[in-house]
């Protein structure tokens, strides 16, 4: 996000939900000079079509995002056959979505702007006028947004519920303290994927395997990284350069971390297996490091109204009375008093209070957006599989984490290790089991 208010917006925001400055203006451009293309057809995803004007829009926003994040640009015809796939893979997961019932409601998505405008130190007004400005319709910013927030809850409930850490697992970890992968050592970590189907035949291997050797190749010819990860990585984060961000060693997938531990920074790993396909990581940046993980807890003290839905209230009654009670805490309503009179659990009857919170403790939607309040600040409403919560923080402490505390914290480092892998695994599986048929005249 940017950290500078101003008139225009910057491309790294709009890059973030995968829509860029000149997302409307590709758009009007491809309608206005080539009606024909408009109608093309470049692939069929189970009973829907992909075409050439979504795909010509959609390139258009990833190479602006590629250059504002100074990524050298891979050729177009490499570039669009990897954005193609991206589409395609986008394609299922929503259409997962539908057919199991998984919606962002329009409340849902007037909150995650609002709190977009907010990371920009803009009023809702302000950021309307920016995208304005920049060229971007405002109905589609929110689409896109709403497909983002639909593919993040999807693999909350379909992929974080599939992994499963064993108490042997636990008991591994907590009698190792000081192995390498449990370490604090901070990482940041680029990498990329080359999948590989379910059931491969050994020439499909081969192939793949081929491709990912060209990868490396390029890489040690001196190719940036980012550019060869926009040009064949499978991952989501491929097309912005393969990019993992910065985290304690010890959170990365088991395969990672033993690699990084062995590079400098700057350096590459070899081509590494696994079930869901090739990898290549470089070790970019590497912090210092302790020997044991960290023993202080981060809690949080929180309070909230819940509404549930039920067979009596439908979705729609529910955001209507969670609406109404956050307008009310708006123009001065007391808190503890309205979840009192509203709240559909317990925690009603103590005025919403959760009590102190210890990460992991609650849902993943919940938590994300409690952690990111400052203290006293008041949510907008929020969902989650209980209903929609309003949320406020109180305080925030720290402290030395018991033994039972310690088991908990082992099992989210844990978890997080395999959420990568066991994403990829789910990705692989969906897109191997969807019909897809390509009629891009260009593969």
């Amino acid at each position: 996000m940017t950290k500078h208010p101003g008139s225009r917006l910057s491309l790294a925001l709009l890059s973030a939900f995968m829509l860029s400055a000149g997302t409307s203006t590709a758009w009007a451009q491809g309608t206005r000079e080539d009606p024909v293309e408009l109608n093309r057809i470049v692939a069929v995803v189970n009973s829907e079509a992909i075409t050439s004007t979504e795909l010509k829009v959609r390139l258009a926003t990833v190479e602006r995002q590629l250059r504002a994040q100074n990524v050298q640009l891979p050729p177009p015809q490499v570039l669009e056959k990897q954005l193609l796939e991206r589409l395609i893979v986008d394609r299922i997961q929503l259409q997962l979505a539908k057919e199991t019932g998984l919606k962002i409601s329009d409340i849902e998505l007037d909150g995650a702007v609002r709190r977009i405008a907010s990371n920009n130190r803009m009023s809702m007004e302000d950021f309307r006028a920016a995208l304005k400005q920049d060229g971007v319709v405002w109905e589609a910013f929110r689409e896109e947004i709403r497909d983002e927030m639909t593919l993040s809850r999807l693999r909350e409930r379909d992929v974080d519920s599939r992994i499963l850490v064993t108490e042997g697992e636990i008991d591994n970890y907590l009698a190792n303290p000081t192995s390498g992968i449990s370490m604090s050592t901070e990482v940041r970590v680029a990498h990329i994927i080359i999948r590989i189907p379910e059931q491969a035949t050994p020439d499909q291997l081969m192939r793949v395997g081929v491709r990912a050797s060209d990868a490396l190749s390029q890489l040690k010819r001196g190719e940036p990284f980012a550019k060869v990860a926009a040009s064949f990585s499978d991952a989501p984060d491929g097309l912005s350069g393969g990019d993992m961000g910065t985290r304690p060693i010890n959170r990365l997938p088991s395969m990672y971390a033993e690699a990084a531990l062995k590079l400098k920074p700057g350096e590459l790993s070899d081509v590494l297996r696994s079930p869901a396909g090739f990898h290549i990581i470089k070790l970019v940046e590497q912090a210092g490091a302790s020997a044991a993980p960290t023993q202080v807890l981060k809690q949080t003290r929180a309070r909230h109204v819940l509404i549930k839905v039920s067979d009596t209230v439908t979705v729609d009654e529910a955001q209507r009375r969670i609406r109404e009670i956050k307008e009310r805490l708006d123009n001065g309503g007391d808190f503890a008093a309205l979840a009192k009179q509203y709240s559909d659990d317990l925690s009603g009857a103590k005025g919403g209070d959760l009590g102190w919170l210890y990460q992991g403790d609650t849902v993943p939607e919940f938590e994300r957006v409690m952690d990111a309040l400052d203290i006293n600040q008041v949510s907008a409403p929020v969902r989650s599989q209980f209903g929609f919560h309003i949320i406020q923080v109180q305080e925030r402490r720290t402290e030395e984490a018991n033994a039972e505390r310690k088991r908990q914290q082992a099992r989210q480092v844990l978890r997080e290790r395999k959420s990568d892998e066991t994403y990829q695994e789910w990705i692989r599986q969906q897109r191997d089991r969807a019909y897809v048929e390509y009629r891009n005249e260009s593969r």
